[in-house]
């Protein structure tokens, strides 16, 4: 397959471009279904599925960053965009980085919630331990992630009903193609693309984010010439712990960052 072939995706809307990355063992709709909605009045809004998620195929070669990058660009092309905003989450907030690298041309601003500029082995022996429970059972990696995943606010809230749903839904999530995802967190290493950045860019940390801690958004940050740094309540899963907060805090940059773009 080219590595510049277009990804599965959902479009949404008209005006200006938005392109959304989404998350290890997410699709588009799962993780952003909540800001398409929010945006799509005013942007066109283009949200790719990475291999292994949607109906974009697995690859049997590990996944390879700057491809990935590409083949987000030639997404957004295919579906007639030849300039857009660009957010991520988690390891689409680590592509969403290498496509703004790459291609500082197509990029009007970038916004990067629980991203990392590399991974340290902390988080490789994390990331093996959730490929050796997905290979033995994809439940108990469920259980896993949402106790690393969501914040102190919400795991106090929910009864065991709610867990068991909860459980359910991430487990459907999580197959097999998830794999080359979790084989790519493994190995991040952004120090040299970050600081070819030129895109405005907002980095957005969760501050009980026990997947990705927050010394990792700001060693971000820093790495992007200019970035602004926010950080809120929540935990790595905030697109689903608290959607509104996020996506909110997004939108308003997004807004704002268009409003200084010259009129096309």
């Amino acid at each position: 397959m080219s590595s510049r072939a277009p990804l599965d995706h959902v479009v949404a809307g008209s005006g200006p471009g938005l392109v959304l990355i989404h998350g290890t063992g997410a699709d588009a709709t799962s993780n952003w279904g909540g800001l398409i909605d929010l945006l799509r009045d005013r942007y066109t809004v283009v949200a790719p599925n990475l291999p292994g998620a949607g109906a974009t195929a697995t690859d049997p070669a590990p996944l390879d960053l700057d491809d990935l990058a590409d083949r987000v660009a030639a997404t957004a092309r295919a579906a007639g965009l030849d300039r857009f905003h660009l957010a991520g989450h988690s390891i689409g907030a680590v592509v969403a980085t290498a496509v703004a690298a790459r291609h500082p041309e197509a990029v009007t601003s970038l916004a990067l919630h629980a991203g990392w500029l590399r991974t340290t082995p902390r988080e490789a022996f994390m990331f093996d331990l959730w490929a050796r429970l997905l290979r033995t059972d994809p439940g108990l990696l469920a259980r896993e992630l949402i106790l690393a995943a969501m914040g102190p606010g919400l795991l106090g809230a929910l009864d065991e009903e709610q867990f068991a749903e909860m459980a359910a839904g991430f487990t459907a999530m999580l197959d097999d193609r998830v794999l080359g995802q979790i084989e790519l967190d493994s190995r991040v290493d952004l120090r040299e693309a970050a600081g070819r950045v030129t895109a405005p860019t907002l980095v957005v940390a969760s501050a009980d984010d026990r997947i990705v801690p927050t010394h990792h958004q700001r060693e971000l940050a820093a790495a992007v010439e200019g970035a602004e740094y926010v950080e809120l309540p929540g935990g790595h899963g905030l697109p689903f712990e608290d959607p509104a907060l996020l996506f909110t805090l997004l939108a308003d940059y997004v807004d704002r960052r268009q409003a200084l773009e010259p009129a096309r």
